[in-house]
């Protein structure tokens, strides 16, 4: 039997579309817990059409200084995900060293 795990995202919107809240839940966490989260990247491989989708939302409440940890630490783990995928170490290393330096330059010493 094909294991199979979901996971729901739930946004809620003001009257202009905005998002004001993102709650989350999967089923493989071990938890029926929804989560709150204040933003999220999603980025999809559409294999028809060679391309990638995306969903960028992120709350009012999302402060500037969490976006710029939030980006920071998105690009860290995407090169991360790059070198487990690739096994191209040397690629990573340099997404890396680039994250850290837009890091320091968002965050300074703040990271």
């Amino acid at each position: 039997m094909e294991k199979k795990s979901k996971i729901n995202f739930t946004v809620s919107l003001d009257e202009n579309h905005v998002p004001e809240k993102i709650e989350w839940s999967a089923t493989d966490t071990g938890e029926e817990e929804i989560k709150d989260a204040k933003a999220m990247i999603i980025s999809l491989w559409d294999a028809k059409e060679n391309n990638t989708l995306r969903i960028d939302l992120w709350t009012k409440e999302m402060m500037l200084d969490e976006m710029k940890h939030f980006f920071y630490q998105s690009i860290i783990t995407m090169s991360d995900t790059y070198e487990r995928a690739t096994n191209d170490k040397a690629i990573a290393e340099e997404m890396r060293e680039f994250g850290k330096n837009i890091g320091e330059k968002m965050l300074g010493n703040n990271k």
